[in-house]
């Protein structure tokens, strides 16, 4: 009888959203006020920064977005809150609550990363469990904040325009809490820049032991999803790969070998590698590149914008990669 009476209580709770969500308030922060498609029902919640679509179900984001421009990131970052609470906009029985994530062994980990929001109250709202999935520590830790969320920054900083970025999970690998809030199985963010009229996604395991591998197409992504995030993206006579960036703080065989299967493998299109005041190191990866492969590294200096607070590794090189 408890198990029919929940399945009612769940049932009573649908008619009170859909799967198609307005968002009012905040339309602006989607490409041409284009809202995603989404067989999942779910809530609509608009922030200051950022917005989301929430499975009252799994207690966890379906998808959240954000549209961000490189100024935002030339103004001073605001203090991280760490003030983790309960989103009160929604239903008592539908909220993930702090008591779920506690000795749970996840992280509360952001779907719009607090390093993105640029005001008080922005960066203070972030922190809302409306806006966390419990994600492996070592993941979000790592790999996640590491190769996923620091590359898509970099990338902003560096864009002309205004970029857009979709960040979600999906699939179940258990459950949390009393709450039963679910564990997604996957985690992935998608970044679209209008003025590029291109498009690519991040596809990561939510393990700790999780690899990480060249981004996947907006079409790959969809058919992963589910979601049409309904992007204008036009057609283009010749395909674009995805763009990824790799990092060097000096030099790594290992991250090296790696790149250069890539090429032999016939995955890569093209490298440039940037660099600010290391010309050095970019000259020995190019060099490293250019006889270990048919692939013509294009060198190029350009430095991140300045940012009061904020420190920026002046050494470091990045290789951009454009797969295939």
């Amino acid at each position: 009888m408890k198990a029919i009476r929940k399945a009612l209580l769940f049932a009573l709770l649908l008619t009170h959203f859909s799967a198609f969500a307005i968002f009012d308030q905040c339309k602006d922060l989607f490409p041409n006020q284009q809202i995603p498609s989404s067989s999942q029902a779910g809530r609509d919640l608009c922030f200051d920064g950022f917005a989301i679509y929430y499975s009252p179900q799994d207690k966890k984001p379906i998808y959240t977005v954000e549209k961000l421009h490189h100024k935002q990131f030339l103004a001073h970052h605001p203090r991280r809150t760490n003030q983790f609470y309960e989103e009160a906009r929604l239903p008592f029985a539908e909220r993930a609550q702090l008591s779920d994530y506690r000795g749970s062994g996840y992280d509360r980990g952001h779907n719009a990363p607090a390093g993105d929001m640029h005001t008080d109250q922005s960066m203070a709202q972030s922190f809302s469990l409306a806006n966390m999935m419990p994600q492996a520590r070592q993941n979000n830790q790592g790999i996640w904040s590491k190769n996923v969320e620091e590359p898509t920054r970099q990338y902003i900083k560096r864009a002309s325009g205004d970029v857009y970025v979709y960040t979600g999970s999906v699939g179940k690998s258990g459950s949390i809490g009393s709450g039963q809030v679910t564990v997604p199985s996957h985690l992935f963010k998608l970044v679209y820049d209008p003025s590029k009229n291109s498009a690519w996604a991040y596809w990561v395991e939510n393990t700790n032991e999780a690899n990480m591998n060249p981004p996947i197409s907006y079409e790959e992504l969809v058919q992963k999803t589910g979601i049409d995030f309904n992007l204008p993206l036009k057609p283009q006579a010749k395909p674009i790969g995805a763009w990824y960036p790799i990092f060097f703080d000096g030099e790594s065989p290992q991250k090296m070998s790696e790149l250069t299967t890539q090429i032999k493998e016939g995955k890569v299109a093209s490298v440039q590698i940037q660099y600010d005041r290391n010309r050095e190191l970019a000259q020995k990866l190019a060099n490293q590149i250019q006889s270990q492969t048919q692939i013509q590294a294009e060198l190029i200096q350009s430095s991140p914008p300045e940012s009061p607070g904020v420190q920026y590794e002046r050494a470091r090189v990045t290789a951009i990669v454009r797969s295939k």
